[in-house]
């Protein structure tokens, strides 16, 4: 999925064409699941980007084989290129305390690659345990820093029990859309302004 979040933002020293100034954010889920809450998250974190970004979630996890010397894979090579192609990374974190095999195979060919060399990488997470979200992102951090991104400060562990999405599944307590817009904030050179996508009908 691709949003082109319309409003483009002033960037300090950006004096390119709107095109130009508008940054471009990767979202990945680290979940097989479609319906999983950390995939209805990375949805809702879309929803709370600023004008003058362009968002596209990938969701190609499935596809990912484990890393071998030789020939890139087509999803591999495809990862590697639409990341190469974004200024930042939004991943949203297991709901478990263990990283599920294909994101560390999506890590591992990125890796090899440099593919997240210098990239600014934000991570947001989900887990009924607080110490289980706590050990998914050590060990996330360990693999992105290892793989030479740079993880953003700003970090968000929310629990799924509780109901989080109203309707149209966007993020329901305002003060959840503020840490949420808080994390993002970290990938954007503007700085955060009203969302301008709706996801009511």
């Amino acid at each position: 999925m691709v949003l082109d979040i319309q409003g483009i933002g002033q960037f300090p020293g950006n004096t390119g064409t709107p095109w130009e100034q508008r940054v471009k954010i990767i979202g990945i889920a680290a979940s097989l699941n479609r319906g999983s809450f950390i995939n209805r998250l990375l949805v809702a974190a879309g929803a709370e980007l600023p004008g003058g970004t362009v968002y596209e979630e990938w969701r190609g996890l499935s596809e990912i084989p484990p890393y071998t010397r030789g020939p890139v894979p087509a999803p591999a090579g495809a990862l590697a290129r639409l990341v190469a192609s974004g200024d930042a990374v939004l991943l949203t974190a297991p709901e478990h305390s263990l990283l599920p095999s294909e994101l560390t195979y999506a890590l591992d060919w990125m890796a090899a690659r440099d593919g997240l060399s210098g990239k600014h990488v934000a991570v947001m997470s989900a887990s009924a345990r607080a110490c289980g979200a706590m050990w998914a992102q050590a060990e996330l951090y360990k693999r992105l820093q290892s793989a030479g991104a740079v993880v953003m400060g700003a970090e968000l562990v929310i629990s799924p029990a509780c109901p989080h999405f109203d309707e149209y599944g966007r993020l329901r307590p305002a003060a959840l859309r503020d840490q949420v817009r808080a994390v993002i904030r970290q990938l954007c050179p503007a700085g955060i302004l009203e969302p301008v996508l709706s996801l009511s009908p």
